[in-house]
């Protein structure tokens, strides 16, 4: 297989190592300063999946108590 490079900014580079090696992003857009939650979401909408072999499931939260609450209930 052909290696291919590609330039990208860092949020796109932490992006792809949290997702290759998660089961479930919890994502609570509270600024827009930082797309890595986005990129996620989109990766998982189009069916990428991780290093696993799954598709990564990905929760939008709209408040800092319903973030703190589905963090602990997915590592329970």
């Amino acid at each position: 297989m052909k290696k291919v490079m590609k330039t990208v900014d860092g949020n796109t580079a932490a992006a792809h190592v949290a997702y290759a090696m998660s089961d479930v992003a919890n994502i609570y857009p509270i600024t827009p300063s930082s797309p890595i939650g986005e990129i996620a979401d989109e990766w998982a909408a189009k069916g990428r999946k991780n290093i696993f072999g799954q598709k990564l499931l990905v929760r939008q939260l709209q408040s800092e108590a319903g973030a703190a609450a589905t963090v602990h209930g997915s590592l329970a």
